[in-house]
């Protein structure tokens, strides 16, 4: 019987062509960037301060981006974790969206509320505050993109560990503030991490709302995506710059996806 039920769940032996041809069109892009890197000069090419300045604002925007992410998101994903079902289906919406709008879609929005006469824009630059076109605009690019990948992780994780637990502190006395910090949040804790790290790496490659809402100043907003693009461009970086980025920025990106499943593997434990 389970020979049978074996032999019944294999797949047709064309479909491998298709799927190989898929995997193919997906990782054979990827390798052929390798032996154009001129690996004997890498360090002194990902050491130059062009490439410099935009790791290390990339990576310091990327940071600031991800706490505001768990300052914002680890809320909203507890009241969609406890709220109605209609009304999380309409909160899941909105969180999701910005993940299927065209990011350059993302940015004329942002703009809409942090320009010189957006919505807010306008009030602050009254009083001398000016957000677009600045690292802060980065950050707030980076945020609206990468928010969704935290609040998505956390709330999936809070409704798989369900409320029993947080029943019975309750029952014992404990506040919801206790409740929270201590049965809560201890519980989600990989899931945490996990949406932390791909919510680091979402901003960390975030190029199209930040190249309309902060732009492409070398040293104040020009992030590692937007330094690759201007190089094949003819300016900025050099080329050579362009690739060894690139090829960092692939690296960085699948030693997060090997993580986070592990980290998974370790909470469904």
């Amino acid at each position: 019987m389970a020979q049978e039920a074996r032999t019944g769940a294999r797949l047709p032996a064309w479909i491998l062509v298709p799927a190989g041809l898929g995997l193919a069109l997906l990782v054979i892009p990827l390798l052929a960037m390798l032996p154009r890197v001129d690996w004997a000069r890498l360090p002194a090419t990902i050491t130059s301060p062009a490439a410099l300045d935009a790791l290390w604002l990339s990576v310091r925007t990327a940071t600031l981006a991800v706490l505001l992410c768990l300052l914002l998101g680890v809320p909203l994903a507890l009241a969609m974790a406890r709220a109605r079902p209609r009304a999380a289906a309409i909160l899941r919406a909105l969180v999701t969206l910005p993940l299927v709008l065209p990011p350059l879609v993302g940015g004329v929005a942002l703009l809409a509320v942090v320009g010189r006469t957006g919505v807010l824009g306008r009030w602050l630059e009254a009083t001398g505050v000016s957000i677009a076109f600045t690292p802060w605009a980065v950050v707030l690019a980076q945020t609206f993109v990468s928010l969704p990948f935290l609040v998505i992780t956390v709330e999936g994780s809070l409704r798989t560990v369900g409320d029993r637990y947080q029943v019975v502190a309750a029952t014992l006395g404990a506040r919801p503030a206790t409740v929270l910090r201590r049965v809560s949040l201890p519980l989600i804790a990989p899931s945490l991490l996990a949406g932390t790290v791909l919510a680091f790496t979402r901003a960390l490659g975030e190029f199209g709302a930040t190249a309309l809402v902060a732009g492409n100043r070398p040293g104040v907003t020009q992030t590692v995506p937007m330094a690759i693009y201007t190089a094949f461009n003819g300016a900025g970086v050099t080329r050579d710059v362009a690739l060894v980025l690139s090829v960092l920025l692939v690296a960085t990106a699948l030693a997060i996806l090997v993580l986070v499943p592990a980290v998974r593997r370790r909470e469904a434990w």
